[in-house]
């Protein structure tokens, strides 16, 4: 899973409702080489536990404190602190920074029920945004379409009023991988260091091994089979590897007929001509086969299936961060 996609949110909520207390504390701003991005969290509970971190242990006591006193006075706080050199070479990184962190108890200044929503969403994969005016402490939350860009950049952030904070929550990154071949077995472990669950589907019961893919979900099925259930979403990339129709087809079908973001099919310009003259003939319309990235990946002169495996999990990156 997406460190992106971690359980602060509910693990502040479960705090607060077993009686304990709890505080979220978000980095809301960074300048310089900050230790961690815009948009992380940490929880502090009552009785002093953590989860999460807003800066890789640099500041961490001095957030605690202050979370501690923000129960108390049931009031939010905006932190600012300046990471040094010698501090951030701790944590393995070259130089420092300045981070601002946004200190907000739960159950106060932060309402019950505007955080189990967001928690609500994020267990049903429905992106949302959680919004802080830093001036009046107003909140609320807006969907993808109030700010398409922050949630496609998974970027958290002050707006350019200086004053309204967006935590973008995004559901964890998924691929499917239809076909169980030599390239999956390297794409796998580079979508999983990228973040990204997985699902490899091939009804070929040879290549379907889990001594071929430890620890992984693996699907005997045909596509269709699966698909329908597991749900194709904005938050998808699909890739066709087993390099024949009637496997690879019905993925594709379910992906051009969904919102996923990235669909990509192995096969030279040949085998693809054949393939778009096959879902023309099935009354796809040629707006829907443009989605194709074919052949798949990027064009780096891969040979081997390692190196295909490079130039596919970098054109699906490239789509994600570019569109």
């Amino acid at each position: 899973m997406s460190e992106r996609f971690d359980n602060i949110p509910e693990v502040a909520l479960a705090w607060h409702r077993e009686g304990t207390g709890a505080v979220l504390a978000t980095v809301v701003e960074t300048w310089g080489s900050a230790p961690r991005p815009v948009g992380s969290q940490l929880a502090v509970s009552g009785a002093g536990e953590i989860q999460g971190s807003v800066s890789g242990g640099c500041v961490e006591g001095a957030v605690i404190v202050e979370a501690q006193e923000a129960l108390e006075t049931g009031t939010s706080r905006l932190l600012t602190f300046g990471v040094s050199d010698d501090e951030a070479y701790a944590v393995g990184l070259a130089c420092g920074g300045t981070i601002r962190v946004l200190v907000e108890p739960v159950g106060q200044e932060v309402p019950e029920d505007l955080l189990a929503e967001v928690v609500a969403r994020r267990a049903a994969r429905a992106p949302v945004g959680y919004v802080v005016d830093l001036d009046d402490w107003a909140r609320r939350l807006i969907g993808v379409e109030t700010a398409p860009a922050r949630f496609r950049a998974d970027r958290s952030g002050v707006e350019e009023d200086q004053r309204t904070f967006i935590a973008v929550h995004n559901p964890p990154l998924r691929m499917v991988i239809v076909g169980a071949v030599h390239i999956a077995q390297a794409l796998v472990p580079m979508a999983r260091l990228a973040g990204y669950d997985l699902v490899i589907i091939d009804p070929r019961g040879a290549f379907a091994q889990d001594h071929r893919f430890p620890g992984e979900d693996i699907r005997e099925d045909f596509p269709d089979e699966v698909l329908p259930e597991f749900g194709l979403d904005a938050r998808t990339a699909v890739v066709t590897l087993s390099h024949d129709p009637k496997i690879d087809d019905p993925a594709i079908e379910a992906a051009l007929s969904s919102d996923c973001f990235y669909l990509g099919c192995l096969g030279s310009t040949r085998t693809h001509a054949k393939r778009i003259d096959r879902l023309s003939g099935r009354g796809i319309p040629e707006a829907q086969l443009a989605r194709i990235h074919a052949p798949v990946g990027l064009d780096i002169g891969s040979k081997s299936p390692a190196e295909i495996a490079i130039s596919v999990m970098a054109q699906i990156t490239q789509t994600l961060r570019t569109g």
